[in-house]
């Protein structure tokens, strides 16, 4: 941006230096040439302009740049963080990203959804508990009755 800003600088420069030292005069002939400063700031008017415009738009885009590469990238499988380019664990990122030691608990979101999980579990070998001793008896019943 600052070598952007720099190259306008200098083109406006050169405009009003254009006028000022009378470059047509020197460069194409011995003719007297009459300065004529109203065309000059008309140009640097017109390079303002572009200017602002070109300026405005680059550093709408490093912002967005900036913006976007403020995200942290994870692995939508295995929750590893790209970091430094090294794939890397929550903990391990943790650690030598903020030089925090990581320890593990359960939020309790996570905790109903466990306990109902370890519930229904218990539900379904009850079940299946209860139909393999109601097998048992029929097949009791049907021994002792042949």
């Amino acid at each position: 941006m600052v070598y952007q800003n720099l190259g306008f600088l200098g083109i406006m420069v050169l405009c009003y230096l254009d006028e000022l030292l009378k470059l047509p005069q020197l460069v194409f002939s011995d003719h007297p040439f009459a300065a004529v400063f109203q065309r000059s700031t008309l140009e640097i008017l017109l390079i303002l302009a572009v200017w602002f415009i070109v300026s405005r738009s680059t550093q709408r885009s490093l912002q967005r740049i900036q913006y976007l590469e403020k995200f942290m990238r994870l692995c939508a499988w295995c929750r590893r963080i790209n970091y430094k380019g090294d794939w890397i664990t929550m903990e391990q990122f943790m650690e030598q990203g903020f030089d925090t030691p990581t320890t593990h608990g359960i939020c309790p979101v996570c905790l109903e959804r466990q306990k109902a999980a370890a519930e229904k579990i218990k539900e379904a070998r009850r079940q299946q508990e209860l139909a393999e001793a109601e097998a048992g008896k029929e097949s009791a019943h049907g021994v002792g009755a042949g």
